[in-house]
């Protein structure tokens, strides 16, 4: 790329460099006609010398006797010649010009001593020929001139080039003007010459850096204020922004608004420092383009070092990024699918390892072998083939996050590549698990290919790496090779870990969740009902808790499956389900004599509340014959966290209803007052981990005392989970907590005990 710096000044000063000539030339012609009336005084008085030397020299002797002349008037005539050609010389050696005569032939009578002073010549000049020293280009063209000026008498002004002694070249302009003798006729030719080497020198100058401006680089010339004075053609096709577009404007008018204070401010300190910037630049075209160029801009001082202007250069780069961009296209990314290939992968997989190494979190790979696919290649051709690989890595890209990696290693060999999982194994393989559930469940998906409906499966090999699983790239990629070869010799269309104990984790949670989802299909879960009483023993309530009834293993915890669901989403049909049975439950009980304050505390899963429809679902169930003031909602303050304001347009509709809210753990998260006071709570819940060692834990003691404080200050009603001795229930009471939930009242229960429970005296 070429520096504009240089042929923008060129054009700079060339632009004003022809007024100083304009003066000068001026100026020798003044001189020049004064040197020429000079010379006809001085050929006139030659001419009169002439004849009285002539008159001595042919006078006869008339007689032997001596004569006398005056000879007074001859000596002021030698006097007035003598004085005459001084005069000439001096101003002949003054005024800069070089002057010569010539004869009508055009040899040399007479040159000026800056003749040899400019021009280097040792010679002695006189009776030369003065054509000799003509450049042979322009020596006939200079005697056509020559002759016509003795013939007509009129003097013409010529350039022409001059060889000087030593070879070098100078640019000459001469006039010629014709001495007449005493009868009119031409005697002599005075020639006066001057060097115009440096005027064609600039000329030529100005040529080239006028010809370096209308380049093809586009150039913009500023004011030192910034204000544009001048844009060349290239500019112009460059941004589309004509001359009169730009000129009393600033560069400004070219922002793309990609670069911040930071990058200009940079710029501008680079300019002040060194005089200059250089570098990548994003700017708008007139017609809204964003284009990267890469720009040029020099700061032009004057002799005290004062910015006088700004140049600069810049260049369209856009094809240049373009073909930098294809470049590492080819270089990083499958040219069938437009997948990272191998080599990007593995870039990608390296700075995975290292992050997962800091955070303590997982990764795995996933490496994923279409099933026959040398059979699709074999019957409909290889264009098929490509086909299919094209709607493979489409689908494999719909599976997973933004942050993950889809590669194509060649052939019909794919690898995922997951990171930030878990920190624990058999959550990481969980996760690892339903993602190669979903790729398994798409990649089965009948295919179109051109009109003809193909049907393909994949088999798949997972792999973790971080924490205390090895981290070599290529050790890696062989355990996801080889646990894939496991899923092939499994029968295909499956999915197989590396490690054999991951392998028996993920097959685990592989059977209880089919077992999950037929139990939902069958019902097969019951509510059981834990008591809540007041401060004297009295039952004001009971919270619902979900039980599994399996065929095979009885009753299994929430703790166990519930987190299966929430990965699912077969929580959802499960909590609407909860939310049917337990209403209806709490309309029975609350249709009682003397309860019909009677509350049914529901868990609500955050899966379920963000639900855009949460707070119709929650009414329908209502209509179905349920008070709202017997339901109340339990939510966990995790959930509250995601996005407030919903939350708070969702409670606020509920409770404008009857439903009442309770805050769930509280103290186990990241409580936070700035929401809990906006919330629209009924009560808070001591969770009973502070609970348990209510009595030997200095610490929960005053957690517990904390959280009454700030209930009773909020007006909340609070109560206390996990309750299992008369000592706990007395320090709570003595604390202010007269509401409480455990062991020590009664165990959850069915509601047919539940409903005994009740009625017990």
């Amino acid at each position: 790329m070429r520096d504009p710096i240089g042929s923008a000044a060129i054009a700079l000063i060339a632009a004003t460099a022809w007024l100083p000539v304009v003066f000068l030339v001026r100026s020798y012609r003044k001189r020049i006609n004064d040197v020429h009336r000079l010379g006809n005084d001085l050929a006139r008085t030659r001419a009169e010398l002439q004849a009285c030397e002539a008159d001595l020299k042919h006078a006869q002797t008339l007689a032997c006797a001596g004569t006398t002349q005056d000879i007074v008037e001859r000596e002021e005539l030698e006097a007035s010649l003598r004085e005459q050609r001084e005069f000439f010389r001096l101003i002949s050696e003054s005024i800069g010009e070089h002057i010569a005569v010539l004869d009508l032939e055009g040899q040399r009578l007479y040159n000026s001593p800056s003749y040899r002073q400019i021009f280097g010549d040792t010679r002695e000049l006189r009776g030369s020929d003065s054509f000799a020293d003509v450049h042979p280009d322009d020596r006939e063209r200079v005697q056509q001139v020559f002759k016509e000026t003795t013939r007509t008498g009129r003097g013409q002004e010529i350039e022409y080039r001059l060889v000087r002694q030593d070879g070098s070249v100078r640019h000459m302009a001469s006039t010629g003007r014709v001495i007449t003798d005493q009868q009119g006729r031409a005697a002599r030719v005075v020639v006066v010459s001057h060097d115009i080497t440096d005027r064609k020198q600039a000329e030529q100058w100005e040529r080239i850096a006028a010809t370096a401006f209308e380049s093809q680089q586009g150039m913009f010339i500023t004011d030192a204020h910034s204000v544009i004075l001048r844009v060349n053609q290239a500019f112009s096709t460059i941004t589309g922004y004509s001359a009169a577009d730009c000129v009393g404007r600033t560069p400004k008018m070219l922002s793309s608004g990609r670069h911040d204070a930071a990058f200009y401010a940079a710029m501008r300190a680079s300019i002040e420092g060194t005089g200059v910037w250089r570098g990548e630049i994003w700017n708008r075209r007139k017609n809204g383009e964003v284009f990267a160029e890469w720009l040029t801009i020099s700061a032009v001082r004057d002799s005290e070092g004062k910015v006088t202007h700004y140049v600069s250069a810049l260049t369209d780069v856009s094809e240049y990024k373009a073909a930098q961009e294809e470049i590492e296209r080819l270089a990083f990314y499958d040219a069938l699918t437009g997948l990272p290939n191998r080599r990007l992968l593995h870039d990608r997989l390296r700075v995975a390892i290292a992050t997962s190494a800091r955070s303590d979190r997982q990764g795995a790979l996933l490496f994923i072998d279409l099933d026959n696919f040398k059979t699709l290649n074999d019957t409909l051709g290889h264009d098929m083939g490509d086909h299919l690989l094209r709607q493979v890595a489409k689908r494999l890209s719909g599976c997973v996050r933004e942050r993950d990696t889809v590669a194509r290693l060649g052939g019909d060999e794919f690898v995922i590549m997951l990171d930030d999982l878990d920190g624990r194994t058999d959550e990481a393989a969980g996760q690892c698990r339903i993602v190669g559930e979903k790729v398994l469940a798409v990649l089965n998906h009948p295919y179109d290919l051109a009109g003809h409906e193909y049907q393909n499966t994949p088999s798949i090999g997972v792999t973790l790496f971080g924490g205390q699983h090895g981290s070599a790239i290529d050790d890696l990629m062989k355990r996801a090779d080889l646990a894939m070869y496991e899923a092939k010799a499994a029968g295909r269309n499956t999915l197989r870990f590396f490690d054999p104990r991951m392998q028996a984790v993920v097959t685990a949670r592989a059977a209880l969740e089919k077992d999950l989802r037929e139990a939902i299909r069958k019902q097969d879960f019951v509510l059981y009902y834990q008591p809540q009483v007041d401060g004297v023993g009295r039952i004001i309530g009971a919270e619902a808790l979900l039980r599994w009834q399996h065929e095979q293993r009885g009753i299994v915890s929430p703790a166990e499956f519930i987190p299966l669901a929430e990965e699912t989403g077969l929580i959802l049909p499960l909590g609407l389900w909860v939310l049917e049975t337990a209403c209806a439950q709490a309309a029975l009980w609350a249709a009682q004599p003397g309860r019909e304050h009677f509350t049914v505390s529901v868990n609500v899963s955050a899966r379920q509340f963000r639900l855009p429809n949460f707070v119709e679902q929650v009414l329908a169930v209502l209509a179905a014959g349920a008070n709202a003031r017997n339901l109340e909602l339990e939510l966990t303050e995790s959930m509250l966290l995601d996005n407030i304001e919903d939350t708070i347009v969702k409670m606020t509709a509920l409770k404008e209803r009857g439903v009442s809210f309770s805050l769930d753990d509280f103290g186990t998260g990241y409580s936070s007052l700035s929401y809990l006071k906006r919330l629209p709570l009924d009560q808070l819940k001591i969770d009973q981990s502070f609970v348990r060692d209510l009595l030997t834990d200095p610490n929960d003691e005053v957690i517990a005392r904390t959280i009454i404080t700030l209930a009773a200050s909020l007006g909340l009603s609070v109560i206390a989970e996990g309750v299992e001795t008369v000592e706990q229930r007395d320090v709570l009471a003595a604390q202010g907590c007269h509401a409480y939930q455990g062991y020590l009242f009664s165990p959850p229960l069915p509601a047919a005990d539940f409903a005994r429970f009740l009625q017990a005296p």
